[in-house]
């Protein structure tokens, strides 16, 4: 599985800033990063369903 490194050290991130991050720091840190992943997965949808268009 050649992404498990990836996992491990996105892991990793995350258990280091909950530890250096105040609850709500760390609340809106991942919800904005949830947003992020959801713009994200949305661009690529529609770049793969538009054939690349710009």
């Amino acid at each position: 599985m050649p992404d498990c490194t990836n996992l491990y050290f996105l892991s990793a991130i995350a258990c280091q800033l909950s530890e250096c991050m105040s609850g709500e720091e760390f609340e809106k840190l991942t919800s904005d990063l949830l947003a992020l992943g959801y713009m994200l997965e949305n661009i690529s949808a529609r770049k793969n369903n538009c054939g690349n268009l710009q």
